[in-house]
């Protein structure tokens, strides 16, 4: 069975209800508050599902090769790579920050060659490259980016958005090492979830910005889609982007892993009745027979 395809098929559908549910979030509360509640509503749930499947609240015996690596992919996925990416949206806009992350696919079919050997067949290669067409071809589409000043801060969004990428690039690596034997994917989630937690909600405190995170917790708007995005995203998200580069090739994953830029299509149309133009279609055609050719 396809499970580690599978599983990253669902972290894109996870990820993409996250980017609704935050992108609501984050204009009433701020990007910053954001990323501190959804790391701390996701242990909570978290724990409860650790003490669930593995009949305690947080895991033990834990080796220190382990700690380490997952102590890295923690920093440099969910601390650096997503601090790049949110300030690549500010800076150059969502659109062309998704195009730089689309580079994700390619950099980890590189580095699952050089580090562990994987190889892809040309039908699978194909796959890929259909796959990442289509979400370049949809993220590229001309909007009006009131963000995009000047010449300086666009290079500059362009690096923050390229050294996104390569941080989830290293997030992504770093995990493999950690998942060896086969090491429960949940364990692994709730290890580095909480070194996120300790780093984003420590730095809060040293900027005395706790009070200002509860506070915005009273906008029950907020505070549910908040709930919502954490369950969808650090949780069920991270969890299942676990299991995928734990039983499945890097760059097939993160391929597959790369998809809610066209996901978010569909879901735009039905729940808000956004307008879907030939050129998202068409790039959601194209990115959706490359996912059709890496599984079939």
């Amino acid at each position: 069975m396809l499970w580690g395809e599978i599983a990253a098929l669902l972290t894109a559908v996870c990820w993409s209800f996250t980017a609704v549910f935050f992108s609501y979030s984050g204009r009433r509360a701020g990007a910053d508050v954001i990323n501190r509640s959804r790391l701390l509503f996701a242990f909570a749930f978290l724990l409860v599902t650790h003490r669930v499947l593995e009949g305690q609240f947080f895991p033990t015996g834990v080796e220190p090769f382990r700690w380490g690596w997952l102590a890295v992919s923690s920093l440099l996925g969910l601390v650096l790579g997503d601090a790049f990416l949110f300030r690549a949206y500010a800076l150059i806009g969502p659109h062309l920050s998704m195009l730089m992350m689309s580079t994700v696919p390619i950099i980890s079919m590189l580095a699952g060659w050089l580090l562990f050997g994987e190889t892809v067949s040309p039908v699978e290669l194909a796959g890929m490259l259909l796959a990442v067409a289509g979400v370049a071809w949809v993220v590229t589409e001309i909007h009006s980016d009131p963000t995009r000043t000047d010449r300086a801060s666009y290079n500059k969004g362009l690096l923050f958005g390229l050294l996104g990428a390569l941080g989830q690039v290293a997030n992504l690596v770093t995990a493999r090492y950690a998942l060896v034997d086969d090491y429960p994917a949940i364990s692994a989630t709730v290890i580095r979830i909480l070194i996120a937690l300790v780093v984003l909600w420590g730095l809060a405190a040293a900027r005395g910005q706790i009070r200002e995170t509860f506070d915005k917790w009273r906008d029950q708007r907020v505070f549910r889609a908040i709930v919502a995005g954490s369950v969808a995203g650090p949780f069920l998200g991270i969890w299942l982007s676990l299991i995928a580069v734990q039983n499945a090739r890097l760059g097939i994953a993160s391929t597959l892993m790369a998809l809610p830029p066209v996901l978010l299509i569909p879901m735009e149309y039905f729940i808000f009745r956004h307008k879907v133009s030939r050129r998202g279609i068409t790039g959601t055609i194209i990115a959706l027979v490359g996912v059709a050719i890496l599984f079939l």
